[in-house]
């Protein structure tokens, strides 16, 4: 496994008590990262912190949907752990399976505000402090549903399309200060995000993937290792697929 040199810089991983998020902490610890968990879920991050069970772990609890617990989170971060050099923007809902004809107007809203207004809340609230210092290394959590669409997924599909987006337009802004936003579109992996979908759904998402598995959460982090690290000096804007064949373009 290749390890990058984290030493002496601090991340925050939204999700970061569970899943794809956890996996990523993990990663960027065994680098030598301060690294904070940000999640809704605050038993969650008691039992993370526990099972990393390292002393720069920190964490906060946050609803990504609320732009005041957003900034709040970053000053709690940085009063505990510095100034934060990586982001890693994980935190996310699947949201109903039904089509658009029948998808409820208030789950619609839910997913949007998880998955997009949660993203561009995050991004707009981090972002500037690593602009005014220089430097820093963002990673928001997209999918192969942002690229492809996923049928009975119109919200999800449409949140994650608009994190690819919103993406592409804060990479090109701060293209000039050493500040790299890039995106990744893993397919499904296993994790507790299941739960809130169709058997028949799951079973749509398998069959689309060439390599004929989901991807397991430690090759989400592997890619996500060198895309927060000081190496990756010049890609920013950019999109990394993760979907074992999936994704035509």
């Amino acid at each position: 496994m290749i390890q990058y040199d984290y030493e002496g810089r601090t991340a925050v991983v939204t999700g970061g008590a569970q899943g794809i998020g956890f996996a990523i902490a993990r990663r960027l610890l065994a680098g030598g990262a301060q690294v904070c968990l940000w999640d809704a879920d605050g038993a969650a991050i008691t039992a993370a912190k526990a099972a990393l069970g390292s002393d720069t772990v920190t964490g906060v609890q946050v609803d990504v949907t609320d732009f005041a617990q957003v900034e709040a989170a970053v000053g709690q971060t940085q009063a505990r752990s510095g100034a934060i050099a990586m982001l890693v923007h994980s935190a996310g809902i699947a949201g109903a399976n039904l089509p658009v004809a029948d998808y409820p107007l208030a789950e619609w809203k839910r997913v949007l505000a998880v998955n997009l207004d949660g993203a561009f809340h995050v991004n707009k609230a981090v972002v500037p402090g690593m602009v005014a210092r220089g430097y820093g290394r963002v990673v928001n959590i997209a999918s192969i549903a942002g690229k492809e669409g996923n049928p009975n997924a119109s919200a999800y599909s449409a949140s994650k399309a608009g994190v690819i987006a919103l993406t592409k337009s804060l990479g090109k802004e701060t293209a000039a200060h050493d500040v790299a936003v890039n995106a990744i579109t893993p397919a499904a992996a296993r994790t507790k995000i299941f739960e809130q979908m169709s058997q028949q759904h799951i079973d749509y998402m398998l069959s689309k993937i060439p390599r004929a598995r989901f991807v397991e959460v430690d090759e989400i982090a592997a890619m996500v290792a060198w895309l927060v690290s000081a190496e990756n000096s010049f890609t920013t804007g950019a999109v990394f697929d993760l979907s074992g064949g999936r994704a035509t373009y």
